[in-house]
């Protein structure tokens, strides 16, 4: 498989070339050529194939033959060591609970896949030092954190915003310590990705270290996150065909990946952009004017985005034609107060623990299935433990606490303050 940069003005490139730049000379996300379809043998196959074996199959097209195929199965096998279970919340309305992973969040998969392919590649190039350069709005960096922590020949450093992650979010970022640096950056999720992306274009910072990223804008991140909707068809069985999933979104990396899972085959009836306030992509499917916005902190902060990077890749698989995307396509946004009254609903009516995220994917799922037919499927995305300082008291006190989670709370934070790209550029080339 080749890739190409969405800027059109960058060499097409191998799998492990899109994974280790991250981004393309150019500044454009790296997109696959061809998006081949799965066989009719594989869908019938699906109910009774094991996880390992319809992620193999999902994914080996894109990797090509940069990673063999005994290592690519190993490289699945230790990254889906978790479950993701279908959890039926009301009739025809189901939770895909992601955050089942070691950092209780869905982008577990991602992380973990892509840590153990630029592992390999690592290896193959003798372990040439690579640095990760990611920004987070939340969950991100404790999974790359974990992900990448002690992987040889690999330093990550994180850029998170100052007080606008949770306080176990920034545990699990900032406490692991070794080759996972943190960077608290004095702005919003959009500073740290502009401050990301300038510095993949710095020739003082390119020239003494080799840097990637693992965002979602790499397609280490991006595309194991086909797997999941395949995961929830398998547990599916018998429910009726119109199948609509709803995912929470920020910088539209996971819906962007479903779409892609359609694309192979997968007979998914339609998408819904999951918004809090940031909602620019449901602005757009109402107007057709893409517009950026100013990023909007809410309690739902891994949605906190104003210009999400994946939604070029959306608009590439739709051909940019927006009346092909709204068909596949709606969005809904919500307020705190809309989202918090919906966290206390799903508890006292249905007896089910959301976290913020989830809640707004629940509300958006509700709202389009009110006037038709069909199964809906939310994505929850986050353990709800992760936001007990923004849930209501009576639903905090309710959640058990994860060993894990008890256990690095004690931890001492390690994070070094910035507040301008200067400071980072100082930061990479002082420490190299």
């Amino acid at each position: 498989m080749k890739y190409y940069s969405l800027h059109h003005k960058a060499p097409i490139v191998s799998f492990r070339e899109a994974v280790i730049q991250g981004i393309a000379p150019d500044r454009g996300l790296y997109f696959p050529k061809e998006i081949p379809s799965l066989s009719n043998e594989f869908f019938q196959q699906l109910p009774t194939l094991q996880r390992n074996e319809i992620a193999f199959e999902v994914i080996q097209n894109f990797v090509g033959d940069t990673i063999p195929k005994d290592q690519l199965q190993q490289i699945i096998a230790e990254t889906l060591v978790f479950d993701f279970p279908l959890v039926e919340v009301e009739n025809n309305i189901m939770a895909l609970e992601l955050y089942h992973g070691p950092t209780l969040a869905f982008k577990d998969v991602g992380a973990r896949f892509m840590a153990r392919c630029l592992g390999y590649f690592n290896k193959e190039s003798g372990n040439e030092k690579v640095t990760v350069l990611v920004a987070t709005s939340g969950d991100t960096g404790g999974a790359v954190a974990d992900g990448f922590y002690e992987v040889p020949g690999v330093e990550v450093v994180i850029l998170y915003p100052s007080g606008k992650v949770s306080d176990i979010q920034e545990k699990q970022l900032t406490t692991l310590g070794k080759n996972i640096q943190a960077l608290e950056v004095s702005g919003s999720f959009d500073d740290c990705q502009a401050m990301v992306k300038q510095a993949f274009l710095d020739a003082t910072i390119t020239s003494k270290r080799n840097l990637t990223s693992a965002n979602s804008i790499n397609v280490a991140r991006w595309l194991p996150q086909m797997f999941y909707y395949f995961f929830a068809f398998q547990q599916l069985e018998a429910h009726a065909s119109e199948v609509v999933f709803s995912v929470p979104s920020g910088n539209y990396g996971n819906i962007c990946a479903g779409m892609m899972a359609k694309r192979l085959g997968l007979p998914i009836s339609h998408f819904v952009a999951a918004t809090n306030v940031n909602d620019v992509v449901p602005q757009y499917l109402v107007s057709g004017t893409y517009q950026p916005q100013p990023t909007k902190p809410t309690i739902a902060n891994a949605m906190d985005v104003g210009d999400p990077s994946n939604f070029i890749r959306i608009q590439t698989l739709y051909g940019n034609n927006l009346h092909r995307l709204r068909e596949d396509l709606s969005g809904f946004s919500f307020t705190d107060e809309q989202t918090r009254n919906a966290l206390v609903s799903l508890y006292r009516e249905h007896q089910y623990q959301a976290d913020p995220h989830g809640a707004i994917g629940y509300l958006a799922l509700q709202k389009y299935l009110q006037d038709k037919e069909g199964v809906g499927v939310f994505l929850e995305t986050a353990h709800p433990v992760k936001f007990l300082d923004v849930l209501p008291e009576s639903l905090s006190e309710a959640i058990a606490i994860p060993e894990n989670i008890q256990q690095i709370m004690p931890k001492k934070k390690k994070a070094e303050k910035i507040s301008t790209y200067s400071q980072l550029k100082d930061y990479l080339v002082t420490n190299a």
